[in-house]
Parts: C-alpha cells; sequence; structure tokens
C-alpha cells in the first residue's frame, strides 16, 4: 500500500460525494434491478460514505434505468448521518421527491447554450425559468439545493467554455439559494491549469465541488489542482462507471477508489474503506458484466 507524503497548500479533509448509483448507472443500457441498486448503496453507505446521490426524479423516457426512483426509496434503509441526495428537473420532479420524503436535491444546468437546448430543452438563459421555482419551493420545505454546471471546460458543439460563461451560469444559482456548486468537466477536457483558473474565477471556493471526467486521463491531476485552489469536495463513481447520455464524448466518471487512493497518498483523511470500495466495485462489476475500468480496482483485486 501507498505510504503517506503529504503536500504543503491541501485539505486534511475531503468529501467524496459518491455519485455511483444516479450518475453513474444511469448510462447502463441494460435496466439494474431496483434490488442491486439499494444493495449498492448500502454497500457504499458500508465503505463509509457519508454523501450518495441515490437517483434522480426524471422523466422515465429520457432515462429508462432511474424510471425505479420510487420504489428504490421506498425500500432503502436510509441511515443516520448519511445523506442521500437526489437529481430532479423540474418541479414535477421536486413533487416526486418531497412525497418520499428527500431532505436533499440537485439540479442541473448547463454552462453552454447548446448543451441546455439537447439536454433541457431550454436556452442558456431560458433554462433558470425551470430552476428558480424549484429552488424556492425546496427551500421553503427545509430541501438542501445542490446546483450542478455541465460543460464547464468545453463543449463538444461549442468547443472552449468561456470561463467567464461558466462563471455567470454558477453564481447565479448560488445566488438562487444553492449550498454547493459543483463544476462538471463533462466530456474531460480540462487540464490543471483551466481548472486553477475557473475556481479563482469564482468568489468562494468552499462553496464549489469539481466533477471530472476521465476522458483525456486528466482526471486526477485536475482534482489536485481543484484541492489546491480550495475545494474540499469531490465527486466521483464507484469503480469509475458513468458518463452522461445526451454527450457521446463523455465517458467514465473519475473512479472513487482512484480517487481514494491518491488522497490516501497525500495524507488527506476521507473517512473511506478502500477495501471494502473495491470489493464493491468487483460485486457491481460481475452484475454489470464487464470489468472495472478503475486501476486501482484492476491493481488490488489481483491481489
Amino acid at each position: 500500500m501507498s505510504v503517506p507524503y503529504p503536500m504543503a497548500g491541501l485539505p486534511r479533509h475531503v468529501t467524496v460525494y459518491e455519485v455511483g448509483p444516479r450518475d453513474g448507472l444511469q448510462n447502463e443500457s441494460a435496466i439494474i434491478p431496483v434490488e442491486v441498486k439499494a444493495e449498492f448503496i448500502g454497500r457504499l453507505a458500508d465503505a463509509g460514505h457519508k454523501v450518495i446521490e441515490t437517483t434522480s426524479f426524471v422523466h422515465p423516457r429520457w432515462v429508462p434505468q432511474l424510471a425505479d426512483a420510487e420504489d428504490l426509496l421506498t425500500g432503502l434503509d436510509r441511515r443516520p448521518g448519511i445523506r442521500y441526495p437526489v437529481l430532479v428537473p423540474n418541479e414535477r420532479g421536486l413533487d416526486r421527491a418531497l412525497a418520499h420524503g428527500v431532505e436533499e436535491i440537485a439540479v442541473f444546468a448547463s454552462a453552454t447554450e447548446t448543451f441546455a437546448a439537447k439536454n433541457l430543452n431550454r436556452g442558456l438563459e431560458s433554462q433558470f425559468d425551470m430552476f428558480e421555482p424549484v429552488i424556492a419551493r425546496a427551500l421553503e420545505h427545509g430541501v438542501k439545493v445542490r446546483a450542478y454546471v455541465s460543460m464547464c471546460f468545453g463543449d463538444p458543439w461549442e468547443g472552449h467554455t468561456p470561463i467567464a460563461q461558466v462563471v455567470a451560469v454558477g453564481e447565479r444559482l448560488l445566488g438562487l439559494g444553492c449550498h454547493e456548486l459543483s463544476l462538471g468537466d463533462t466530456i474531460g477536457v480540462g487540464t490543471p491549469g483551466h481548472v486553477t483558473a475557473l475556481i479563482e474565477a469564482f468568489r468562494d471556493p468552499d462553496r464549489l465541488a469539481v466533477h471530472f471526467h476521465d476522458t483525456y486521463g486528466q482526471a486526477l491531476g485536475n482534482t489536485l489542482a481543484a484541492l489546491r485552489a480550495g475545494v474540499t469536495t469531490v465527486d466521483a463513481s464507484t469503480g469509475g462507471i458513468g458518463g452522461c447520455p445526451y454527450a457521446e464524448s463523455a465517458t467514465g466518471n473519475l473512479a472513487t477508489e482512484d480517487l481514494v487512493w491518491m488522497l490516501r497518498g497525500l495524507g488527506i483523511e476521507t473517512g473511506l474503506d478502500l477495501g471494502k470500495l473495491v470489493a464493491t466495485s468487483t460485486w457491481l462489476a460481475e452484475r454489470l458484466g464487464r470489468p472495472s475500468p478503475s486501476r486501482v480496482v484492476q491493481a488490488l483485486s489481483k491481489g
């Protein structure tokens, strides 16, 4: 196992925001039984996760994999001290979430005009017409709201995303009352210098999280840059599963195990049991019918 060698200027603790059950599984073509999803979430809790994004209340036609959101939440063993946020696309999704006692939601915005049209059927400006009532009503019910912003570094249709454009979208969401803003590199084109420049352009890195895809092998380097810039919450998916059904060039998420290996080597606490995470990914890979793309899972599962 790796020996910790801390580096100056990094946080002592990082919150790993686990997105495997939602962002990881949503891109799977074969429908995963709800019982498997519930066991997956339970295994993640056993491994020490304190935040597990559980599902999404999208229309089943959009993401068939998550059509069982109600059934999953009804039968889920929600343990004290663990947050189980869900993604909601609109007020109808919020109604469904509230009916199932959800205490935290996430909304999903775009930093570019084209992706807003393809993913939300809205424009860059008009997307807020959908988010504003959702956020306001959620806060009225005492529900915390996280905001994702996708295509923060580049867009397959528009190319480079201007930093000022990302900041304008993100600051507006924070101003509406979102407690946290996750900056997404949806197609994985970001590099460490770009990450640093984007985070420094925001007023308050304490309210930021990062969500990297590993398309070009940059996810861990980008994460380290984000930590140096003051971010302490990192999105990751156990086993590195996932992508984006609305952007074909979006490959897998940063693997939770790869992230934890790096953080352990830096002496940064996460509260996660790496052995249990690897066992969970191996278990899940058997049910998905393919090996985990995580390098750490591949290495440790071979002994």
